[in-house]
Parts: C-alpha cells; sequence; structure tokens
C-alpha cells in the first residue's frame, strides 16, 4: 500500500512539472543557506578552538583594560605587575610582551606590521607552550642579542615582499636595520603569521617605552588548576591596584574562557543567521501549501472516483501528505547539494584572497541528514491542512465538480 502511495505521489509531481520545482525553490533556498551556514559555522569554531590550543591549555594571559592589542586602555602592566604574578603560588614561569605596529623594509619594498618584543621567560613560554616552532636559524635569542630578528611565516615564504626574507638578510624595524636570525613556524592566522619578534630590552630602546606589556603570558606549575591560579593572579593584581570586584582595569583570562567567550559570540552571530535563513523555510512551507492546495482544487473529480471505488478518508490524507513531503524531501536534498557547494566555495575563495585557513567548511553526515529530516518535517506540516481537506471531500459533491 505504502509503495502505492509513493508511486502516485512521484507521478502528480513530475506531472506538474515546472509548478513543483517552482515550489521545491523556496525549501531548498532555505535549507542550502542553513546547511552552508552551520557548516562554516561550525567550521570556524573548530578552526578557532585549534587556534586556541596552540596557546597553550595550562597558560594564562593578563591584558590591560580586558583587550589583546595595545592602546586599547589607559592602564597599563609593567614590570611591577610581572613581579606580583611571579609571586603568585602556581606559577612556574612568566613573561611580558611589547608590541608596536611598526614599518617594516626589505629591499626597497616597504610593509607594516606587528613587531613583538620578547623577555627571556617570555621566548621560553612563547615556544615550549604554545605550539610555535622555530624552523629554521637560531632558536632563541641569547641575553647578549640586540638587534636581531625571528620572523613570522609569511615573511620567509614570500608572501609580503616580492623576494621571500631568508636567515642572515638584513631587514629595517623603524629605521633600524635588523638581522633576521630564525623563522617562525606558520600559525594559520595572517596577522599572526605578518609577526616579527625580537629582544624585549631591543624593542623597549626601538619603541620609546621602559615596560608597558601588551600581555604578560603565564606558565602554570603541573598539577594546578590554571582557572585557580588565574583567580588568585587576578585577586593580587585588585589588591594592589585598590580595586573592588568588577572594577578591573585589567583581564585575566584562561584557554578555556577564551573558547567560551569566542563561542557565545559565534553561536549568537550564527543563531541570527540561520532564523534569517529560516524565513526562507517558513515561505518555502507556504508554497507547498499553496501547490497543494491547488492540487486539491484540479484533482477533485479525482478524489471523488477514487473514493467511489473505495478509497478512505485517510486514503486520500496520506496520498497529499505524501506528495507534500516528497516536495519537502526532494527540496532538502538538493538544499544540501547546494548548501555544501557554496561552503566549500566560500572556504576555497577565503583562503585565496584573505590566506586564512580560518574560514573552513565542515560538512557532516549529522548535519545533511538533519536538514533533509527538517525539509521533510516543513513539507508534511504545509500538507496537512490541504490533505485534511481533500480527504472530507464528499463523493458525490468531488463528481459533480467542475
Amino acid at each position: 500500500m505504502w509503495d502505492d502511495f509513493f508511486r502516485l505521489s512521484v507521478l502528480s509531481i513530475t506531472r506538474r512539472g515546472m509548478r513543483s520545482w517552482l515550489t521545491m525553490m523556496g525549501i531548498f533556498i532555505g535549507i542550502a543557506a542553513i546547511v552552508s551556514l552551520i557548516s562554516l559555522g561550525d567550521g570556524l569554531q573548530n578552526a578557532i578552538n585549534e587556534q586556541f590550543e596552540l596557546l597553550g591549555s595550562n597558560v594564562i594571559y593578563v591584558m590591560p583594560g580586558g583587550v589583546f592589542h595595545p592602546g586599547g586602555s589607559a592602564s597599563k602592566l609593567t614590570d611591577h605587575e610581572l613581579d606580583i604574578v611571579k609571586r603568585i603560588r602556581g606559577v612556574e614561569k612568566a613573561g611580558g610582551m611589547i608590541t608596536s605596529y611598526s614599518r617594516v623594509e626589505f629591499k626597497g619594498e616597504t610593509e607594516f606590521g606587528w613587531i613583538s618584543g620578547l623577555d627571556p621567560d617570555l621566548q621560553d613560554l612563547f615556544l615550549d607552550g604554545t605550539g610555535v616552532e622555530i624552523v629554521k636559524g637560531q632558536k632563541k635569542f641569547k641575553p647578549s642579542d640586540t638587534y636581531k630578528a625571528a620572523i613570522g611565516y609569511r615573511y620567509w615564504s614570500g608572501d609580503i615582499f616580492e623576494k621571500p626574507v631568508d636567515v642572515g638578510d638584513t631587514i629595517e624595524i623603524d629605521d633600524k636595520k635588523f638581522d633576521v636570525v630564525a623563522f617562525v613556524s606558520e600559525i594559520g592566522n595572517p596577522e599572526d603569521d605578518k609577526n616579527i619578534y625580537i629582544p624585549a630590552e631591543t624593542a623597549k630602546e626601538l619603541f620609546g617605552v621602559e615596560d608597558d606589556y601588551m600581555v604578560i603570558m603565564v606558565k602554570t606549575k603541573p598539577n594546578y588548576e590554571p582557572d585557580d591560579v588565574a583567580e588568585d593572579i587576578e585577586k593580587d593584581l585588585r589588591k594592589d591596584r585598590g580595586l573592588d570586584v568588577g572594577e578591573e582595569d585589567f583581564q585575566v583570562m584562561t584557554l578555556n574562557q577564551m573558547m567560551e567567550s569566542v563561542g557565545i559570540v559565534l553561536d549568537a552571530v550564527q543563531a541570527i543567521l540561520i532564523g534569517i535563513a529560516a524565513i526562507s523555510l517558513f515561505v518555502g512551507g507556504v508554497g507547498i501549501m499553496n501547490t497543494m492546495y491547488t492540487s486539491v482544487l484540479e484533482r477533485t473529480q479525482e478524489i471523488g472516483l477514487m473514493k467511489a471505488i473505495g478509497a478512505r478518508n485517510q486514503d486520500v490524507l496520506y496520498l497529499f501528505m505524501f506528495e507534500s513531503g516528497i516536495i519537502g524531501t526532494v527540496g532538502g536534498v538538493i538544499g544540501c547539494v547546494i548548501g555544501a557547494g557554496l561552503a566549500k566555495v566560500v572556504e576555497v575563495v577565503a583562503a585565496a584572497q584573505l590566506g586564512t585557513g580560518l574560514v573552513q567548511a565542515q560538512i557532516t553526515p549529522e548535519l545533511c541528514i538533519g536538514a533533509v529530516a527538517f525539509s521533510l518535517i516543513v513539507g508534511c506540516i504545509s500538507g496537512v491542512l490541504p490533505a485534511r481537506q481533500a480527504s472530507q471531500l464528499k463523493p458525490v459533491d468531488a463528481l459533480r465538480y467542475e
């Protein structure tokens, strides 16, 4: 019996031709939008999580004013705060980073990028705790090193200047000459891969500052919970500055807190975009309902004939429900294919034009099955009222209908 319902439904849909395709269009546009947005959102979330994992699960970040860039707050982190952090129980090592956006010159070409001054303790943290590696050249700055530089991936890969910068070359930072002594491994973020790292004392001299750290990185001792150590750091810094809870002009963050903060923002943005895409699905559902109502009117005599030869009300109901369900399902399958294709196109274009691997499309079987199931439900719900109307037609009235 069910195969008869299916066969008759497919026959009716194909007979309507272009009208059926136009009805499906509202469904597959909505499903395509939802699939592409969810897959890109999930891919971005995973890529960001991977970036955060590079930062180190046992590493804590102390930032001025709660911002992760210089100049965002009047508050400062100095050697005084660094000393306080180093004395806190559970802290194995802590170091500060001085950063400035500066002019970089190489063989007559000029570019601007972030220059980061690393103190000796921060070098160990940066290389041992974050997954970043020196792939060529000097592994660490020596205490006697002054105008030396370790360059990010985009410089030595040839992405910034016409010719790649090599170990042994000389670059100019704010008109000061630096010898390139090391290559830093690719991180994956275009801005991070454009960083240049120099000794902290040289950075202080170059930028004209004594101790104004953009961030203090802290490595916790084994068997100490980073969240607990972070709470102690925040409490001691707050006490030292005479601040009450909620008045902090600094921010202490662990990896988990960073991931949660970014996750909340991404989820909110994704929910808004999916909500907008759902409007298209609603329009598609109305289109199915309209098509099915039209089909009921066109096939009134056919319905009367079916009932006259013994078809029950529920048989007619099932028939029309099958039709609307098939329209929703086919629209969902087409939408999944289109949505997956769009997401992959965005991924490729982003990689080519923006040079970033953060934009990724993560298309899972669960996502596709869920999208098709959702479109089936939309189709069935949209067909309920027309199917019910068709099932309640009286055979005599239906046969007389013209």
